[in-house]
């Protein structure tokens, strides 16, 4: 598909796409109370002014490798100059900070309704949550046993999520039993069917970006109704250390032209594709997000970028990823920081997830600390609901207990009211000895804004062993497959939508899959 992007930087007017403001606050569209004192961070401002300004250094002396002929020409038109080695380019200072200066800071990810847009960052400074995307496995919810993830477990996970009232956005996953080169295709069509909820797109090939984007504006109601009102948004990544595929440079040209919000992510592994400490994996993170910012500004203006640095640590032992470790979250915890206080920019990284294989203790803990420690630092969409195995598995019981802990962490951050009425200072300075405040006007009038759990338990012991000890994860298990019982089978498109949906689907399926087999050039519907 050919996009009519510009190939040189302008100026822009910052865009914002259309807010509708709800009456009531909500999960989606929160009051606008200030979480700013609520925050926490590992950076002092010098060192969060030093990594900037190192940041910018790396891309000003070393630069990034892009091999795109059409980003490389326009950059280059730009004002960068060529590296040290084939392909590398230098961003000079000037263009990167012009680049920050002009990203957009508020827009909204669309859903199919307005009720369920997504003002990014919230008007309260809190976060936003998003289902895991990239697993390849499924722990179905009936008897815990592990699958490959296939489009029914597609539709079972796009059922669980926009039934969750703390989840905004949904990923789709890798799905088996369809080719593999259109694997995408399949999964993102199933999920935009099956959701009115804003959904993440992820293209596993370059071939793959037009059919994706014609699938969206076929749920969205047609381009026009995709550009006004963005249901989908777009993932570009970088190739660490400091590099970029073509597909990834593509994938901001097409979307880039219809407007859509970009996912900038960064994937550095401490120890593997960027330096084994805290400190350089952040840089490493921080440099590519900015690379693609600026590659944006320069291809597509205006276009809203999120940055979000997905930090993992190479276990020196094994050699296995990790996304849950000490190190991984501290990490998050200070890219957060870093993009938000450092650049301004809106930013997302993982607020969940576990590197244990099931929805078990250990997975418990340390999606806990790793959802509190990122919320705290600022990040305004917190990935990974449900995910496990370091963002190979998904399980629906595990999104409900996520979106359990979700909504706690979102209760905890909300800033405590200091004044004579909250203290309830009056009737402080009369309450009797061996007195209570069980019958005080001010416990009848705050009573009822308690957090109040929907599947975690506050019973005791006598009630819990009439349950034959129920646990959370049982009734987080019937609420997922309430859910899933509960979702329409035909999903929530129409039956033109589906039948055209369908149609583009059955055409990426010939001309990627012929072209790989075959060698032969693809051709668009």
């Amino acid at each position: 598909m050919e996009t009519n992007t510009a190939t040189t930087p302008r100026r822009t007017r910052r865009r914002s796409a259309p807010v509708v403001e709800p009456s009531a606050p909500s999960a989606f569209h929160p009051s606008p109370v200030s979480l700013a004192a609520s925050r926490f961070g590992f950076l002092t401002e010098g060192q969060i002014a030093d990594l900037r300004r190192r940041s910018l250094d790396l891309l000003a002396d070393y630069g990034v490798v892009i091999i795109h002929p059409r980003a490389r020409a326009a950059l280059l038109a730009a004002g960068a100059t060529p590296g040290r080695d084939a392909d590398r380019l230098r961003f000079p200072r000037e263009l990167v900070e012009d680049a920050i200066a002009e990203a957009p800071r508020d827009f909204a990810l669309a859903g199919k309704r307005r009720d369920l847009d997504l003002p990014i960052p919230r008007a309260d400074g809190g976060f936003v949550m998003r289902t895991g995307t990239g697993a390849h496995g499924y722990v179905d919810p009936r008897d815990t046993k592990y699958r490959n993830l296939d489009l029914k477990a597609v539709r079972e996970m796009a059922a669980v999520a926009s039934g969750l009232d703390q989840v905004g956005f949904i990923a789709h996953p890798f799905v088996h039993g369809v080719p593999e080169v259109t694997a995408d295709v399949h999964s993102f069509a199933e999920m935009v069917s099956h959701t009115d909820k804003h959904c993440w797109m992820q293209p596993y090939g370059k071939e793959n970006i037009e059919f994706l984007l014609k699938i969206a504006a076929v749920a969205a109601g047609g381009e026009t109704a995709l550009k006004a009102h963005p249901i989908t948004s777009v993932i570009t990544c970088s190739f660490s250390p400091l590099e970029f595929k073509y597909m990834d440079t593509e994938v901001i040209l097409q979307a880039g032209a219809l407007g859509l919000p970009l996912h900038a992510c960064s994937l550095p592994s401490a120890g593997g594709t960027a330096p084994l400490s805290t400190a350089g994996l952040v840089l490493m993170a921080a440099a590519e997000i900015l690379s693609m910012l600026t590659v944006t500004h320069v291809l597509a203006p205006g276009t809203p970028v999120i940055a979000v640095p997905l930090m993992f640590t190479l276990d020196m032992r094994t050699g296995s990823a990790l996304q849950s470790c000490p190190e991984s979250i501290q990490a998050a915890s200070m890219a957060v920081q870093l993009m938000k206080q450092g650049f301004g920019l809106p930013t997302h990284t993982y607020g969940s997830g576990s590197d244990t294989p099931d929805a078990d203790h250990q997975s418990m803990a340390e999606r806990a600390l790793i959802a509190q420690a990122v919320a705290l630092s600022g990040a305004d969409i917190l990935g990974g609901v449900g995910q496990l195995e370091c963002a190979t598995v998904f399980s629906p019981v595990q999104a409900v207990l996520d979106d359990e802990v979700g909504a706690m962490i979102r209760r905890f951050m909300q800033p405590a009211e200091i004044s004579a009425e909250a203290l309830n200072w009056e009737e402080m300075l009369k309450v009797r000895a061996g007195g209570h405040f069980l019958d005080s006007t001010h416990t009848l009038a705050l009573c009822r804004d308690q957090h109040r759990p929907g599947v975690f338990l506050r019973q005791g012991r006598d009630d819990y062993e009439k349950s034959g000890r129920r646990t959370a994860f049982d009734m987080a298990r019937e609420k997922a497959l309430s859910l899933i019982a509960a979702a329409p089978e035909q999903g929530v498109l129409s039956e033109d939508q589906r039948r055209e949906i369908a149609d583009i689907v059955a055409a990426a399926d010939r001309f990627i899959v012929d072209a790989v087999h075959h060698g032969a050039g693809t051709q668009v519907i």
